[in-house]
């Protein structure tokens, strides 16, 4: 977002895509494609037809061709010609005929993702004019710069951009800008399908870095000085003034108690409008919209915002409104994506802005302030909780990332707690140095203080992956205290609970046992037993393997541990004639067929299934943003889903 706001400034024309670039190649080949047939037969209304033209490119398959006009022109060939073209040049992978940009850059995020960065990048030099303008920073890039810069070729550019320059040293309008200072550019996420769920709400940081080095952590790498205040109002105010009043503050600051000057931060909080029972009244964002589109701020983005729009509040009508205004768009012809353009947006205006006005939302919604990245309980004093509870924190997060932690951690929880800080979500480290006991016992002091202070605590367990080497390109590493077994089982509990130990202590004990003893029972029980729980506790078999498993002498059990640990169970159908252990271990060899002869038609668990075959697939990482964990329909749906399980 900063990048585009520094080549807008440059005055260049700036494009944002997040997903795999063949799909963005078919976007662009498709509008280069209608591009051409109306010049061929400008007659036609292309655009409404942009889908189909679309999915012929992507599979050739004619079905998609029906309504075009092939029988009625006298330029039929010429017109299959231009489609077939461009359909050949899509799925024979003509790079040389792919459109090219003059720059490219690659965000890189965590380094578990390395194949599909790496495929990313090499893809992206078809794309590009020049190679040497592909740039590539990022979370990976600046942790696995070497071995990035080996298998792909192109020059990675680690760190922050926070100094003059950096990317045009010889640019006179460049090279006394430091991008990293600018304001971010919120127009483009209204370019692509995807929707962060942050909702509205300001990005920004207070600081910078972090003054401790854990042995865990990628920030002293990312972010090496630590700079205890960022002026922030008048990026605040220029984003403002540009695209609308945000709901919510979501900073991302890495450890904004350390700041020497963080009553100042505190009372900036609070001069941006987010004091202690602010609330916020949503602008008119087609306003917005049109104002940036008649500016020409970004047309592809507020073309597609401004339908998003509009379709939004028509969705949310009933009655007589919702037929108003669905006839307006209609008569406008604003009621098909691929059929509307800038003109059209900026020609009816004047009939659509009255009732868009007139029907939209004006109710006010309470302000949050959300410190995204966690604050650190050990800089916790009486003083900076209590300037903490002067601005709207919902919720305040606290890391607890050992249980080396616990009493400095309780402390501060309790201090929320003193200071009518009620809302808490938790970032709880496992398996680096930890042990599984000590995770049980982290996520379990939260349901205990969650009773005792009547606050509501979230926890949200996050799992460690090394920072570099072979190791951090992937999410199989397993730290020295844990085994294949005990994870599998720790993601098959929280794929259930949606990433999320909520509080309340039923819900805890079902999920992870009443006990220690549970708990470690609960890491040997059979996966498909902990992820459809209600299933195989109905069925019996639940308790038949328990029987089994309690039964087993020191030395069977030292046997059978290794082969469970290891959670490899086709290579031990004969390894042993012991009928016990034998009987034990058929219990890790239902198949999905089995499961689907148990399980009845409760909507739930075939919900479950398919997002757990996902999740068998590849570790789930959870998008840990503006307070979405704690919106109320949030805990009820994972307490329904573990308890009902």
């Amino acid at each position: 977002m900063k990048i585009a706001t520094y080549h807008r400034r440059l005055g260049d024309e700036v494009e944002f895509f997040k997903g795999e670039l063949k799909e963005f190649v078919l976007i662009k080949l498709t509008d280069r494609c209608i591009n051409d047939l109306r010049n061929i037969d400008g007659r036609f209304n292309w655009d409404a037809h942009k889908g189909q033209i679309r999915e012929f490119i992507k599979t050739k398959k004619i079905k998609y061709l029906p309504d075009l006009p092939f029988s009625e022109h006298n330029s039929s060939l010429e017109i299959i010609r231009c489609l077939d073209d461009y359909a050949i040049i899509y799925q024979k992978k003509q790079y040389d005929r792919f459109p090219k940009w003059d720059r490219i850059y690659v965000t890189t995020l965590f380094t578990f993702y390395w194949k599909i960065t790496v495929e990313t990048i090499h893809y992206a030099k078809h794309l590009i004019v020049d190679h040497n303008q592909l740039f590539v920073g990022g979370v990976l890039a600046s942790l696995l710069q070497k071995e990035l810069e080996v298998e792909t070729g192109v020059i990675a550019h680690p760190g922050l951009l926070d100094q003059p320059g950096m990317l045009d040293p010889e640019n006179p309008m460049a090279k006394h800008m430091i991008i990293d200072n600018l304001p971010l550019d919120y127009s483009i996420l209204d370019e692509i399908d995807y929707e962060y769920p942050t909702g509205s709400a300001y990005f920004t940081f207070m600081t910078k870095g972090c003054t401790r080095k854990c042995a865990f952590c990628s920030v002293p790498i990312l972010e090496p000085t630590y700079k205890p205040k960022i002026e922030t109002i008048d990026k605040f105010l220029e984003i403002k003034q540009l695209y609308g009043e945000q709901q919510n503050l979501l900073l991302m600051d890495n450890n904004v108690l350390a700041s020497p000057n963080f009553p100042d931060i505190i009372q900036e909080i609070k001069d941006m409008g987010f004091y202690k029972g602010a609330t916020f009244v949503e602008p008119n964002q087609y306003e917005i919209a049109y104002k940036n589109l008649s500016n020409g701020l970004n047309d592809v983005a507020y073309v597609k915002r401004t339908f998003k729009l509009l379709q939004a509040l028509y969705n949310k009508l009933n009655g007589e409104k919702k037929k108003q205004f669905g006839e307006a768009l209609k008569n406008a012809g604003l009621t098909d994506f691929d059929s509307i353009n800038k003109d059209l947006i900026l020609a009816t205006y004047s009939e659509v802005s009255p009732l868009y006005e007139k029907f939209r939302s004006k109710g006010s919604r309470l302000r949050y302030v959300d410190f995204n990245q966690g604050t650190d309980a050990r800089y916790v004093t009486d003083e900076l909780m209590k300037l903490m509870s002067e601005i709207p924190i919902r919720p305040l997060r606290i890391a607890f990332d050992y249980w080396g932690m616990k009493d400095k951690y309780e402390a501060a929880v309790r201090l929320a707690g003193k200071y009518k800080i009620k809302e808490l979500s938790n970032y709880i480290l496992y398996n680096f140095k930890d042990s599984p006991e000590e995770l049980y016992k982290r996520l379990l002091l939260n349901v205990i203080l969650s009773e005792e202070l009547n606050m509501t605590i979230y926890s949200f367990p996050m799992k460690y992956i090394p920072l570099f080497g072979e190791e951090a390109k992937t999410r199989d590493f397993i730290g020295n205290k844990w085994n294949k077994k005990f994870i599998r089982t720790i993601q098959s509990i929280l794929n259930v609970t949606k990433g999320i130990v909520a509080p309340g202590r039923k819900f805890f004990e079902r999920a992870f046992g009443k006990d220690l003893k549970e708990f470690q029972e609960l890491l040997y029980m059979p996966e498909a037993y902990v992820i459809y729980r209600k299933v195989f506790e109905e069925n019996g078999l639940t308790e038949t393997w328990r029987a089994l498993f309690r039964k087993l002498s020191t030395e069977q059990l030292s046997f059978v541990q290794d082969i469970i640990q290891s959670n490899n169970f086709k290579d031990h159908v004969d390894v042993n004639y012991d009928p016990h252990i034998t009987a034990l271990l058929n219990h890790y060899k239902i198949t999905k067929d089995e499961i689907d002869q148990y399980q009845n038609a409760d909507p739930d668990i075939k919900i479950l299934k398919t997002q757990t075959h996902k999740m068998l697939k590849e570790d789930i990482f959870k998008d840990l943003t503006l307070t979405y964990d704690f919106e109320p329909e949030t805990y009820t749906r994972t307490k329904k889903m573990i308890i009902n399980l």
